[in-house]
């Protein structure tokens, strides 16, 4: 069986934690900010656990 190949996207996009959990960056803070509220720009600041139903295929991407 050949091993799989590292999706190069998702190398950039995800981090695997030491206990196997998937991180991502927020989304929606790249441009436009200044249209958006203090509230809203603070509130995407930061990673968070990748949704369960996306693990899987995250995975998959990521050789795990």
């Amino acid at each position: 069986m050949p091993k799989n190949k590292t999706h190069s996207g998702a190398k950039k996009r995800f981090k695997v934690t030491g206990s196997g959990k998937i991180l991502r960056e927020k989304a929606g803070k790249r441009h436009n900010l200044e249209k958006k509220s203090s509230k809203v720009t603070r509130r995407m600041t930061g990673t968070v656990e990748l949704a369960k139903a996306d693990v899987k295929p995250a995975k998959k991407l990521l050789g795990l």
